[in-house]
């Protein structure tokens, strides 16, 4: 798709026709699964009081998991944007740069030692432990003049998450705790919890909200340095901030759905390709597709195999592998 057909259609019709995709992708993932539900179960378990067991499902079990899907899908496609704009590197993404790692070795050492942690001391530990982990990879990209190529940053993102999980995987099975461990991480959105939600949206919400906020000094970072500061721009500042949505949208998606590795590096390529180059519209764009990707991915991973489930992240990374392979084969230039 060319530049020139992306500015042919306005920005809010292609919002709404993401819109719609996303709300028939929602409908589809609450009617397909290994249960039989009905578009009357569902409207009776949005609007009334009845109790029957599929409208129980959809309320405790479908609902809030799909909800989960929504705000995890959005937060790493929205964390992946802002990594890729601030970064200018067309492979960055929060699991390819260890910061998913950081915070399964943070939920490791917190399940260990402090087994009576509540989820939000979890989601806050899994925080600290990507921002961790992101501040190792870039202390090495740093280590040499011309170090934050996107290639050398991917390398040491794969060093420093190897290094992690291994900690994590040591700390697991020393203090006996692999079990509970590899659940967490592995289980992706199984078990989600209105409880959980009620913890995990408002982060993630007000990290994507402050990234609109910021969205302008985004697209004029992401272009260079140094347009950035001659437009008066305080790069360190605006990269702190930025620095802390990432690791807030990431902790708190690791939190909830474990790792989930290739979400924040396919949705930015494919909504520049819809939307062009302007963070304005690539991060309200990459949450909703964000979103649709992810509920997509959950459907399909409760269906393929139904009544048995297949792993959310084993549905994203089949199709993430071969598009990272596909993205660095194109030097990044792919989707732009």
């Amino acid at each position: 798709m060319s530049h020139n057909n992306n500015r042919s259609i306005p920005f809010y019709l292609k919002l709404i026709a993401a819109l719609v995709v996303f709300a028939a992708i929602f409908i589809s993932s609450l009617i397909f699964g290994a249960a039989d539900i009905s578009i009357r179960d569902i409207t009776l378990a949005l609007n009334s009081n009845a109790s029957s067991n599929n409208v129980l499902l959809i309320r405790e079990i479908r609902l809030p998991r799909e909800i989960a899907a929504i705000f995890v899908g959005s937060a790493l496609a929205v964390s992946g944007a802002i990594m890729q704009g601030m970064t200018r590197n067309p492979l960055a993404d929060p699991g390819l740069l260890g910061l998913t790692a950081g915070a399964n070795m943070a939920l490791a050492f917190t399940v260990a030692l402090f087994p009576a942690t509540n989820y939000f001391g979890i989601m806050i530990a899994c925080m600290i432990g990507a921002m961790i982990s992101a501040g190792m990879v870039f202390g090495l990209g740093a280590m040499r003049k011309g170090g934050f190529s996107p290639f050398r940053i991917v390398l040491a993102g794969a060093a420093v998450s190897a290094f992690l999980y291994a900690i994590a995987d040591g700390i697991g099975i020393y203090f006996k705790v692999s079990k509970d461990v590899s659940m967490w991480t592995a289980g992706g959105l199984i078990g989600t919890t209105w409880g959980q939600l009620q913890i995990i949206v408002p982060f993630t919400s007000i990290g994507m909200i402050i990234a609109l906020l910021l969205a302008r000094q985004l697209t004029i970072l992401s272009l260079s340095e140094e347009t950035a500061v001659g437009l008066g721009q305080n790069t360190i500042r605006i990269k702190i901030v930025l620095f802390i949505i990432i690791t807030l949208l990431a902790g708190a998606a690791v939190a909830l759905a474990g790792n989930m590795a290739f979400v924040g590096l396919m949705v930015p390529h494919i909504v520049r390709a819809i939307v062009g180059t302007d963070y304005r519209f690539i991060i309200p764009m990459s949450a909703i597709v964000g979103a649709t990707f992810l509920l997509a991915a959950d459907t399909v991973g409760r269906t393929i195999n139904a009544p048995y489930e297949t792993p959310v992240a084993a549905i994203v990374a089949v199709l993430g592998l071969p598009f990272f392979l596909f993205i660095v084969r194109k030097g990044g230039k792919a989707f732009t």
